[in-house]
């Protein structure tokens, strides 16, 4: 079994208060993480998981899929079965229509790899068709391949067809079996597979932050591990270097910096697989030191900067070249660390625990006005610990259970995925209740009821990429008869 050798912060050059510091600077800025891990000298210095996250949890790390898809095409072309020039449309002659647009005739796996494709958007979500992988090559080009960088998540996911197609396996056992093969990835791990069953190459890849953390430690070997070249040093280095400017399109400055071959480049210099929502794996190859976070900063203006430039200006911007076990405190910080590493949860929301409003809405039914869920009836009930929302359908009743001051791990109704659900009364006559969903999918569900007189009006919304509809900018109006 392959485990990355374990050190104390202190021993690598980081001060135990340093990491802690991040965690609070997070936490101040009440950003959702789900897991910190960090690796200095190949020694895991630190792991943390905010509750109901735990070490052998899946996480779906969206777009760091990307990422892995290039390592996979790397591997094919390390062994010569790939190359940089081979033109997609003669790897997928059967996905092609009768006459192909000449600006797709000529691009190739280098433009793809660099997202420097002939399209500026994601062709599987134009609705042409619901084969996601035949999208790629109806679609109508609008600019030739090799010039202009537009990130579209299309493209690896062609990339990942190809691999799967080539194999004749779906990717990540492939990757599991060849790339990280000796690494004891998680057994279950694996990838989302689109509506006609191919891996999600673009955004599927569902791991532990330990798998991620275990990639960043292959990256950092160049691609040969237990002295077997996997994919070669010239294909990482090129992959990770900055190929194409990003500063156009960069919605924030850590996305501005420039991106490679399905990597992205990072504010001080180094290079960062990249998911949606805070899944990140940040190497600083300079400072021997990797990060991996996963996080839900979907809705967060700006929210993967705050993890960032906590990382940045509490660990990298601290670290030091000797060995600070002996300094005076540190078995004390070194305690403190531990016991803040033990009580991390996800943040439920702010508010008061109760108000006087509470009992007098507490188990009322209330008739729903007719709306386009079906809902009938809704209620709320309370207890000491928290409560629970009901909303009756003909069909069903969903039930969304919520802790104060901390967050309940509950069955999502409908879904039947896992959340962590918390509540508070964020005004005297309103109460908030935040479901963050933690399973195949992530993102948040809302819950804003306004009680006035018989009267209660709920407000829903969901922060997620494609399910949960059901609850995205609904209102309810409900009267207690």
């Amino acid at each position: 079994m392959f485990e990355i050798p374990v050190s104390s912060p202190e021993a690598q050059g980081i001060g135990s208060e340093q990491i802690e510091r991040m965690i609070r600077r997070l936490e101040q800025n009440r950003i959702p993480m789900h897991s910190i891990l960090l690796m200095r000298h190949g020694k895991l210095i630190y792991e943390g998981y905010y509750r109901p996250y735990t070490p052998q949890k899946l996480h779906r790390m969206f777009s760091v899929s990307k990422s892995m898809v290039s390592l996979g095409i790397g591997y094919l072309m390390t062994r010569g079965v790939l190359h940089f020039e081979d033109k997609i449309v003669d790897l997928f002659p059967e996905k092609c229509p009768a006459s192909v647009h000449p600006y797709l005739k000529e691009m190739t796996l280098r433009n793809m790899l660099e997202m420097r494709t002939c399209y500026s958007q994601t062709t599987y979500k134009l609705g042409l068709t619901d084969d996601w992988v035949e999208s790629f090559f109806i679609a109508k080009p609008d600019h030739p391949a090799g010039t202009v960088f537009h990130y579209d998540t299309s493209s690896p996911h062609v990339m990942c067809a190809l691999v799967e197609k080539l194999s004749g396996v779906p990717f990540w056992d492939f990757m599991k079996d060849t790339v990280f093969y000796g690494l004891d990835l998680s057994e279950d791990s694996y990838m989302l597979p689109d509506p006609n069953g191919v891996s999600m190459g673009g955004s599927g890849l569902m791991c532990t932050p330990m798998d991620l953390m275990k990639i960043g430690y292959f990256l950092s070997c160049k691609g040969t591990i237990f002295g077997e070249e996997r994919v070669s040093k010239r294909y990482i280095d090129l992959a990770t270097s900055c190929i194409s400017p990003t500063v156009v399109k960069a919605p924030l400055p850590s996305e501005a910096c420039g991106y490679g071959m399905q990597f992205w480049k990072t504010e001080r210099g180094g290079t960062v697989c990249y998911g949606m929502g805070g899944q990140l794996l940040i190497m600083q190859p300079d400072a021997d030191l990797i990060c991996v976070t996963t996080a839900d900063t979907q809705g967060y203006n700006g929210g993967n900067q705050f993890i960032y430039n906590a990382f940045y200006e509490e660990i990298l911007d601290r670290l030091s070249e000797r060995n600070l076990e002996n300094i005076p405190g540190s078995a004390r910080r070194k305690a403190s660390l531990q016991d803040l590493t033990k009580s991390l949860a996800i943040t439920p929301v702010a508010g008061k625990a109760s108000v006087p409003m509470q009992h007098q809405v507490n188990g009322k039914i209330y008739e729903v006005e007719e709306n386009p869920i079906g809902v009938g009836k809704l209620s709320v009930s309370f207890h000491e610990e928290g409560g629970c929302l009901y909303f009756k359908t003909n069909d069903d009743t969903w039930e969304i259970p919520f802790g104060f001051g901390s967050c309940q791990e509950i069955d999502f109704p409908i879904y039947h995925m896992c959340a962590a659900s918390s509540g508070a009364w964020i005004g005297d006559d309103c109460l908030y209740v935040k479901c963050h969903i933690c399973d195949s999918s992530v993102g948040s569900v809302h819950f804003q009821l306004q009680f006035a007189d018989n009267r209660a009006v709920v407000y829903m919304k969901k922060t997620e990429e494609s399910l949960f509809n059901e609850f995205s900018a609904k209102h309810l109006i409900g009267y207690h008869l």
